[in-house]
């Protein structure tokens, strides 16, 4: 197994914590208590999200033992790791090997590749309408489909972006009844691809998307708007979930609050300093996926 995949292994168990955190990027609710009878290390099978993974997780068991047996004691190996710190120096470089890849396979479970403004929208029609008018003919046309979209004013986009091409990766942390699953986030150009940190731990830099964010600056400067939308594998994730992730990426890009910004530059340039634990304190704070939280019913069957 190489350093990066190793590393991105590790980050996962690192996250494990007294708060009963699941392994393969899960973190329970402290009143839960989830360790193995007798005592022992909960396995695979009780994380309350393996039955999404199992055909991959069996997949690389069957094909490949050694490397899966080699993931799973690499895991206990990083137990001692201080609770609520990860380094990973190599898992961020993991990442940004997935991000030179991006642009260069074939579209995966349903992502269009080369996904273009003018196959959405008419450029040179809308170029003579308002940004007013741009914006209710977006939400309009998105309104009736079952995906996430924005129309983001320049001055926001413009801060993401500039903070983005120095801080391409984050790690977000998605409510769920079980309690919160992780999800990385990696820029590719204005491409903003997601996938769950069990991808990352099983698959490495091969780790399939699970959601694209799009975002169109084409009419920036003459509108003052960036137009976004998005696709993602409803497999794994619902309208209202993958919101909640969209809706982070301004929370911890685009806020004025530099406390919240600083996680984002720690994760990706001082990561022995990164508590995990912040993302969640500060999702909380700011109440974003409140009807996700761990106790309340989702609406995923």
């Amino acid at each position: 197994m190489s350093a990066p995949l190793r590393q991105a292994w590790g980050l996962g168990a690192a996250l494990r914590s007294r708060a009963a955190l699941r392994p393969l990027g899960l973190l329970a609710p402290p009143c839960r208590e989830l360790a193995a009878p007798g005592g022992g290390e909960p396995s695979l099978e009780e994380n309350p999200f393996y039955g999404k993974y199992r055909h991959k997780i069996q997949e690389l068991r069957r094909s490949s033992p050694d490397v899966f047996e080699s993931r799973m004691e690499k895991r206990n190996e990083v137990k001692k790791q201080p609770v609520g710190y990860s380094n990973q120096g190599e898992f961020i470089r993991c990442m940004e090997e997935k991000a030179e890849g991006l642009g260069t396979k074939t579209s995966k479970g349903g992502f269009t590749k080369d996904k273009t403004l003018d196959s959405i929208l008419n450029v040179e029609m809308v170029k003579e309408k308002s940004a007013e008018e741009i914006k209710q003919i977006w939400n309009q046309y998105f309104s009736a489909k079952d995906t996430v979209y924005a129309v983001i004013p320049a001055e926001k986009f413009d801060l993401i972006w500039k903070r983005a091409q120095k801080c391409p990766s984050f790690l977000y942390a998605l409510p769920r009844k079980e309690g919160y699953e992780f999800f990385v986030g990696q820029w590719s150009g204005t491409e903003l691809h997601f996938t769950s940190l069990i991808n990352v731990q099983t698959q490495g830099e091969t780790a399939p998307s699970q959601l694209v964010l799009y975002h169109y600056p084409e009419l920036q400067k003459e509108k003052g708007i960036v137009l976004m939308t998005a696709e993602m594998d409803s497999k794994f994730l619902v309208v209202h979930e993958a919101q909640c992730l969209a809706n982070q990426v301004q929370l911890f890009y685009a806020t004025d609050r530099s406390e919240t910004y600083e996680l984002v530059e720690t994760f990706n340039h001082r990561s022995s300093e990164f508590k995990y634990m912040s993302v969640i304190a500060e999702l909380e704070q700011s109440g974003l996926g409140r009807e996700l939280r761990p106790g309340q019913v989702s609406d995923k069957s």
